[in-house]
């Protein structure tokens, strides 16, 4: 129900998913509301594209609509609104999934209320002390896995090698590295750089049976030479932040250098292709939305703004990150390096 463009977008999303990728959706919100938007939708992609009645019949079977008379807004305390707003959206949602009725949960709504509705009712995976979010950013070569991106502000050692454990084994399943080389982000590359947290983390991560490759810059995030890098959730969340108002930034002053002269439009038009496969590698909706990792249970943040790609997007992953198993990798990730923790405890 909530999201910035409001409930439209999502339910689209949630269409188009069901429709390309065979998923059943469950949508969570104001019944009725929710209700006229599918019908209204349905029928419009229908006479577009001129299909018969049984688009809207197997529509109708595979997306099913669950009451919640109340929305935690995106500017709401998220605690404070879970604890006033019982029969909240994302509350039963998560409701819903702790019942076992659904595999997963995915939300453009309050990301601080999601997290907590998700630990509150699915707990964390035995080992995990905080789940973390990843946030996955196009490079050179293959996407890049960052693990924190927003979730945990103040983190422990043990905190970011188990973001480097799940970062890991996300990596291995949905980006298809077979072994993920993991990352520390830090202000240089030599070992002895970096705060006290990164130092210790460091010494963690070399005893690990991570493919770890040492501490890295910033500026090799988009290189594609590391799969998956490791930071606090306030580091991580800048950088996201950067990232995308970078993307932006690039893709508006391009357009403006392009239209102050007549033979750069005459480049554009015969460089079209390409710069249409440029905006695509660097759409966040491309991605979906961020996987929240650690948690007994599958969940997926998107960003308030998402449009219906995004959600999409975010509905498949969140599909592969159940039908792979992702929980029972990073389960064995984190039997696997147990010592090399307990032994810097």
């Amino acid at each position: 129900m909530a999201g910035d463009h409001g409930s439209e977008d999502l339910v689209l999303g949630a269409i188009q998913a069901a429709r390309d990728f065979n998923h059943e959706v469950v949508l969570v919100g104001d019944s009725q509301k929710l209700k006229n938007i599918l019908t209204n939708l349905v029928r419009t992609i229908s006479e577009q594209a001129g299909q018969k009645s049984d688009f809207r019949e197997s529509i109708a079977t595979k997306i099913t609509v669950v009451h919640a008379s109340e929305v935690v807004g995106m500017d709401e305390a998220p605690l404070e609104a879970l604890r006033k707003k019982k029969d909240s959206s994302i509350s039963v949602a998560f409701q819903l999934a702790k019942n076992g009725e659904v595999d997963a949960v995915v939300s453009a709504g309050n990301s601080g209320a999601t997290m907590a509705a998700a630990v509150k009712s699915l707990g964390r995976l035995t080992g995990v002390s905080r789940p973390g979010i990843a946030g996955i950013f196009p490079t050179l070569k293959k996407p890049l896995t960052m693990v924190d991106v927003g979730a945990n502000v103040d983190c422990r050692p043990k905190h970011l090698f188990q973001f480097a454990v799940m970062g890991a084994a996300l990596s291995q399943l949905l980006i298809h590295e077979e072994n993920p080389r993991v990352g520390l982000l830090s202000i240089g590359e030599e070992r002895g750089k970096g705060n006290i947290l990164v130092k210790k983390t460091h010494e963690i991560l070399t005893g690990s049976s991570l493919n770890y490759i040492g501490n890295v810059e910033g500026r090799e995030a988009f290189q594609g030479n590391v799969d998956v890098m490791v930071c606090d959730g306030f580091v991580g969340n800048v950088c996201l932040k950067l990232s995308e108002g970078l993307a932006e930034a690039m893709v508006s002053m391009l357009r403006d250098e392009i239209a102050k002269n007549f033979k750069a439009k005459v480049g554009y038009m015969l460089s079209k292709k390409a710069f249409a496969n440029f905006k695509k590698r660097t759409d966040y909706a491309e991605y979906g939305g961020a996987p929240l990792l650690g948690l007994d249970g599958t969940a997926i943040i998107c960003h308030g703004r998402s449009n219906a790609l995004a959600i999409k997007n975010a509905i498949n992953i969140a599909a592969e990150m159940v039908d792979k198993e992702l929980n029972k990798l990073i389960s064995t990730f984190l039997t696997d390096n147990s010592e090399a923790v307990s032994a810097l405890e």
